[in-house]
């Protein structure tokens, strides 16, 4: 594991980004992102586990966690489909003995991807994630789930099934007018696509640019810069 040395004063933040296939762990003394395997059978406890092994010997002040699904209250709403049971209810403060501040991982992404303005963000992975953030204030959003055309949902086209389902060009299609339908109904002034799938568009919609998964760990870092 490589470190750097972190600037004198500066609190040290643990950024954890929890994926499908990964937990990306990284922030203060990190220079280079540690990778623990997630997938169906990892629970939260697994988790704190893993990643104490990954940092032991390094101290954190606070702790930020990307969750891939709906967060209320800084609490997981639900557990995702992609990992094991147990998310929900489950107490991240007490089992890292830290304080922890716990989102969205689109959100987390779009605070790390912002730099003015109405910044919009909408993650093209899995499903659809959506955050906005506006003069530097981060509003989590879930447009997911919301009804597009045909009884569908706007993730049902734009997300991976959506994809699987009509192919990459009709897919592509139905993501240029997703982003220009939030766009117009949000008054966005630019648009961040990010999640794995932002990469297979040929072109990217008016007033978007390409977002980057690094951007999730500096959203993680900017949640204490505004705590």
């Amino acid at each position: 594991m490589k470190r750097k040395k972190p600037a004198r004063n500066a609190q040290r933040i643990l950024v954890l980004d929890i994926g499908g296939t990964n937990v990306k762990v990284a922030g203060t003394g990190i220079a280079q992102a540690i990778k623990i395997p997630s997938g169906p059978k990892l629970t939260p406890a697994r988790m704190v586990r893993e990643v104490k092994k990954a940092v032991r010997g390094m101290n954190f002040q606070g702790i930020s966690i990307g969750y891939p699904g709906m967060v209320a209250g800084g609490c997981p709403a639900h557990d995702p489909r992609n990992l094991g049971p147990g998310w929900v209810g489950f107490n991240f403060q007490k089992a890292f003995g830290k304080p922890v501040q716990l989102i969205n991982d689109a959100a987390m992404q779009a605070l790390g991807s912002y730099d003015r303005g109405r910044m919009l963000f909408l993650g093209l992975g899995t499903g659809l994630g959506s955050a906005m953030v506006v003069d530097g204030e981060l509003e989590p959003l879930e447009l997911a789930h919301l009804s597009y055309r045909k009884g569908k949902t706007f993730e049902d086209y734009a997300g991976l099934r959506g994809l699987e389902r009509m192919g990459r060009k009709k897919w592509e299609k139905h993501v240029d007018r997703i982003v220009k339908h939030f766009t117009a109904a949000l008054a966005a002034d630019h648009v961040v696509l990010g999640g794995g799938n932002a990469k297979k568009l040929k072109r990217l919609p008016p007033k978007c640019k390409m977002g980057d998964n690094a951007n999730a760990i500096k959203g993680g870092l900017r949640l204490w810069a505004k705590s």
